[in-house]
C-alpha cells in the first residue's frame, strides 16, 4: 500500500516537471514570419539598381524617338527632292522665264556663297550643307546646259540659299560657345523677320548689335536660350534674335 502511494506521488511530480517545461519551450520557438530588416546596403543597392533601370527605359525610349525623328526628316528631304524636281520640269516648259544671264550669274553667286564651306572640307567643321548645295550646283549645271535657265537659276538660288545658312551656322558657333541653357533645334529652322529689329551679339537687350535685319528677311535659326533665338542671314551673319521679331519662313 505505502510502495503504491510512493509511486502515485513521483508521478504527480514528473507530470508537474513536464507541465512547467512546456512555456519554456514555446517561449524558444521563432516566429517563421518575423524576417529580418534589410541593412542599409541592402537597401541603397536595391535603389542603385532601380535607378539604373530606369535609365536604361529612359534611353531605349530616347533611341526610338531618335530613329523616328530620323525617318521623318528622311521622308521630308525625299519629298522636298521631288518637290524640286517638279519645279526645275515645270520651269523646263517655260523657257523665257529667265535668260541665260540671269541662270549663269544665279550660279556664280552661289558657287561664291559655297566657298567658305568648301574651305573647310578638312575640318571638323565641315557643315552638311556643303554637300548639299554642292549636289544643287551640279544639277543646276545640267539644266544650263539643256538651255532650261529658269531651272538652273531656281536651283542655284537653293544652293545659295543652304551654302549662306550653313556658314552662317558654322560663323555662330565659332562667335561664342553654347551658351548656359541654350537648346539647338533638331534641324536648321527656315525663319523670316517680321519687321525691322537688331540682332545682338549675344542673347540679351544690352549685348552690342550685330546687324539689322527689315521685315521680310530670310534667317535660319538654329537654338534658343529663353527668348532669343540663334540665327544667321543669307550673307551668312550670325547672332541672336528677339523671338518676337521672327516667325516661320
Amino acid at each position: 500500500m505505502t510502495g503504491r502511494l510512493f509511486s502515485g506521488h513521483l508521478a504527480y511530480a514528473g507530470l508537474l516537471v513536464l507541465t512547467a517545461s512546456l512555456p519554456l519551450a514555446a517561449c524558444g520557438t521563432k516566429h517563421p514570419d518575423s524576417a529580418p530588416i534589410p541593412s542599409a546596403a541592402r537597401r541603397q543597392a536595391r535603389a542603385a539598381a532601380a535607378a539604373r533601370a530606369e535609365q536604361d527605359r529612359r534611353i531605349a525610349r530616347l533611341e526610338l524617338a531618335m530613329l523616328e525623328k530620323s525617318a521623318q526628316v528622311e521622308e521630308l528631304q525625299t519629298r522636298l527632292d521631288e518637290a524640286r524636281e517638279e519645279v526645275v520640269r515645270a520651269m523646263a516648259k517655260l523657257q523665257t522665264l529667265a535668260s541665260r544671264a540671269e541662270a549663269a550669274s544665279g550660279m556664280a553667286e552661289a558657287e561664291v556663297a559655297l566657298q567658305p564651306l568648301k574651305a573647310r572640307r578638312t575640318s571638323q567643321q565641315t557643315a552638311p550643307e556643303a554637300a548639299q548645295a554642292s549636289r544643287l550646283l551640279r544639277e543646276a549645271s545640267a539644266e544650263f546646259n539643256q538651255e532650261n535657265y529658269g531651272g538652273a537659276l531656281y536651283l542655284a538660288n537653293q544652293a545659295k540659299a543652304l551654302a549662306a545658312a550653313g556658314t552662317g551656322r558654322l560663323y555662330a558657333r565659332e562667335r561664342s560657345a553654347d551658351r548656359p541653357g541654350e537648346k539647338p533645334f533638331a534641324v536648321p529652322i527656315p525663319l523670316k523677320a517680321v519687321g525691322s529689329g537688331n540682332v545682338r551679339e549675344a542673347p540679351g537687350t544690352t549685348s552690342p548689335i550685330a546687324f539689322a535685319v527689315q521685315g521680310g528677311d530670310s534667317l535660319t535659326g538654329y537654338s534658343y536660350v529663353e527668348d532669343w533665338v540663334r540665327i544667321s542671314d543669307e550673307m551668312g551673319r550670325g547672332g541672336w534674335i528677339f523671338r518676337k521679331l521672327i516667325a516661320r519662313r
